[in-house]
């Protein structure tokens, strides 16, 4: 397993169990935050460990450096951002903003009721950073619950695929010049949220009753008939958008986003296995 999906598991496991969609508004809120929040310090601190010394969030910040936000200033005022890299030098380089689906609607029973304002909200963020930084790499993270892949019907394709549909016109953004309010990559990422909680400690092994014997005191003790692991199953499937049929690493979207960087800034950066290094 590569280092940033351990990192993301290790993180969405210490969040608190998640709500049940009938709970009130406030604890789904809550919870949404702290997927945020809990995924982009993960980011920030693998970014870290790729040679992005200035990323953030770091955990423990105080300031512009606490929380999963950094406010940054853009074309169309300032705007908080959940994941950046900026140097004194070129300002901002790399921004991530990380947006999240995780309860159905009470009335349609999918994921797509708050589809299209996550979008806009993404959508004002791009073309606020592109304005005052034409050459920033940006990418969009869009979680969904995993289960908005199978919430279609007759008449509806699921969320997943309209997602990927809405989504289509806003990312590809490979040249400076094109348009503000594209993203340079967005990714649709599946989030099998049941898993997300705090998992309970196994229960404690219980030896058989013992006859007395000697020969009980060097029996081996009974093997216990493997249970599937739901732990086996990926938390995260990733996609860019508009290639639902094909999964991705997040390593591979990382190194994509940082080759990405070094290709727009040459005279100061390169890829080198993974690791941002100056040139």
């Amino acid at each position: 397993m590569a280092e940033i999906d351990e990192r993301l598991a290790e993180a969405l496991g210490s969040l608190p169990p998640k709500p049940g969609d009938e709970a009130p508004q406030a604890a789904k809120k809550r919870y949404s935050e702290l997927v945020s929040q809990q995924v982009a310090l993960a980011l920030g601190a693998e970014l870290r460990r790729r040679g992005l010394k200035e990323a953030r969030p770091a955990p423990g910040g105080t300031g512009p450096d606490a929380g999963a936000e950094r406010r940054m200033a853009g074309g169309l005022g300032a705007k908080k951002v959940d994941v950046t890299w900026a140097t004194e030098e070129s300002g901002l380089l790399l921004g991530i903003s990380v947006k999240t689906i995780n309860f159905r609607d009470s009335k349609t029973r999918n994921f797509q009721k708050n589809l299209v304002n996550r979008r806009g909200d993404m959508l004002m963020e791009a073309v606020t950073l592109h304005r005052r930084f034409p050459y920033a790499v940006l990418a969009g993270l869009f979680f969904l619950d995993s289960e908005a892949a199978n919430d279609g019907t007759e008449k509806r394709r699921s969320t997943f695929l309209n997602a990927h549909a809405r989504l289509q016109l806003f990312t590809g953004r490979n040249d400076p010049a094109d348009r503000e309010e594209q993203f340079e990559r967005f990714y649709l990422i599946l989030l099998d949220s049941a898993r997300t909680g705090l998992r309970p400690a196994p229960p404690p092994l219980v030896p058989p009753p013992r006859s007395g014997s000697t020969a009980d005191l060097f029996a081996p003790a009974p093997l216990a008939e493997a249970a599937p692991d739901p732990a086996s199953e990926p938390l995260l499937r990733p996609f860019q958008v508009g290639a639902p049929e094909r999964q991705l690493a997040l390593a591979d979207m990382l190194d994509d986003l940082l080759s990405l960087v070094a290709q727009r800034n040459p005279d100061f950066y390169e890829l080198r296995d993974g690791r941002l290094i100056p040139a």
